[in-house]
């Protein structure tokens, strides 16, 4: 006879101290962290290959003519086909006739063959403003798990699809960002820590000019910061396996910037700290060759985050449609008016007493975006949401499907996944959630542009006017 449990008292009750004694195995020290990092390491280089090559490396699958012609290039399949047949010198794909499968990159080629040989009144390429800079998106929020890396890196393969070239910055520790697009970076020197010490050095630099003609003696500059001086972003910058998608990687050490960079500016409280990550994406053309600048920030209002939001000319706000995320973005919104209100006042004061014009931080656009919605369960909360946030708010919200689920535990973007391993029905749902998402960002990156081209036009006309 099958002894049943005993279901009449809760599972807390009746716990036998001694029993659990027994369980709780031997204290434990700081090697013990050391020897659980190592597992994990382990762990996390098993489950990452899941979505790997067999070398280690991660590499993008091929598109089907269904998916080129449906949601890449916006021509019927038997047109492509036609194209394809008499165009041999045109990327061909692999398979049969029926069913051709293309590289990325390939369809990138088709995409521009197009552009240049299609209808006038299609769009095959996205459009871009000429003359004008890439736009710098940060996502932030300091509560975790409110889906930033989620919405970050299917933004970016989003609009690499879209056909806009894409540099990704990871600027949180954990490296979650890093890991997705496949990147390896061996310690602090292959991240942006080395862009924040080198804009502090050039500016111990500017103040030691100035010490020296007053006969002071100058700040020192220790080996860190003279080998960040010799270190350029395009040293950091490292491609992945998306043709059109870049990366600046992120890992643990990156943390340790949060320590030095308040140390620097205790040295020289002339450095604007909050511009460093600004300036190094402005040098160098960075902001003409890519399209579009995606920073990853870490779920807190550090440093990092105040370069990243910054530097960023749109800024999305993830949150899920609870009421502790709801709050907790609130809070979010008032560190992040306390802490730039404040730099503005100190840099101002110091600015009017130099007879200099006062300075402001600005952004085209903020907007909070609801993730991992559940519409059965979170209408009313998230109508709620939307009505205190009013026009900060996306007007679509993201939902959580089994594609994007099962994605995750392949250690992929939901871009990345094969629609031939879903039904249909699922492929369809998830894939809209974040082609959704991505066309409400691209109307406001769009608008971004625009409004910025028709002010450059403005400006130009009143300066011919002048003349």
């Amino acid at each position: 006879m099958t002894k049943r449990a005993d279901t009449s008292s809760p599972p807390f009750h009746n716990i036998d101290p001694a029993r659990a004694a027994e369980r709780l195995g031997p204290r434990v020290d700081t090697t013990r962290f050391a020897k659980a990092a190592t597992f994990c390491a382990r762990g996390r280089d098993d489950m990452a290959r899941r979505g790997y090559a067999p070398d280690g490396t991660k590499s993008l699958r091929r598109f089907s003519i269904w998916e080129i012609t449906r949601y890449l290039i916006p021509v019927a399949a038997a047109h492509l086909r036609r194209v394809l047949k008499a165009n041999p010198d045109l990327p061909q794909g692999e398979g049969e006739a029926g069913a051709k499968w293309f590289t990325l990159d390939e369809v990138l080629r088709l995409r521009d063959h197009f552009a240049e040989e299609g209808a006038a009144n299609k769009e095959y390429r996205p459009w871009r403003p000429e003359g004008l800079p890439a736009k710098i998106t940060a996502v932030a929020n300091f509560k975790g798990g409110s889906g930033k890396t989620t919405t970050c890196v299917h933004l970016a393969m989003a609009a690499a699809l879209d056909g806009y070239k894409v540099l990704v910055i990871d600027l949180d520790s954990q490296a979650s960002m890093t890991s997705l697009l496949g990147g390896k970076v061996a310690d602090e020197w292959q991240t942006v820590f080395p862009l924040l010490a080198r804009d502090y050095a050039r500016a111990v630099n500017q103040e030691n000019l100035v010490r020296e003609a007053e006969g002071q003696s100058p700040l020192p500059l220790d080996e860190t910061l003279t080998e960040a001086l010799e270190v350029s972003p395009r040293n950091l910058i490292q491609s992945t396996h998306w043709p059109n998608i870049d990366l600046i990687g992120a890992q643990l050490n990156l943390y340790w910037s949060e320590f030095q960079i308040p140390v620097w500016r205790m040295n020289l409280k002339s450095w604007s700290l909050w511009d460093a990550l600004s300036n190094a994406l402005n040098e160098e053309g960075l902001l003409d060759e890519y399209d579009l600048v995606f920073l990853d920030t870490p779920p807190a209002l550090g440093y990092l985050t105040i370069n990243s939001l910054s530097a960023a000319d749109i800024l999305l706000v993830p949150l899920g449609a609870s009421f502790l995320e709801f709050d907790s973005t609130g809070r979010f919104f008032d560190m992040l008016y306390s802490t730039f209100a404040s730099i503005e006042e100190g840099e101002n004061a110091q600015r009017r007493r130099a007879g200099l014009p006062e300075m402001r931080f600005e952004w085209d656009v903020v907007r909070a975006v609801i993730t991992r919605y559940d519409a059965g369960q979170q209408t009313d909360l998230a109508n709620v949401i939307q009505a205190y946030f009013g026009d900060f708010m996306t007007a679509y919200r993201q939902e959580f499907t089994a594609l994007v689920g099962q994605a995750g535990e392949q250690i992929n973007g939901i871009y990345e996944a094969d629609y031939r391993d879903f039904n249909r029905e699922t492929y369809l749902r998830g894939r809209e959630a974040f082609d959704r998402t991505y066309a409400e960002f691209k109307e406001l990156l769009l608008g971004s542009w625009y409004r910025d081209m028709k002010e450059d036009e403005e400006e130009s006309h009143g300066q011919t006017q002048d003349a």
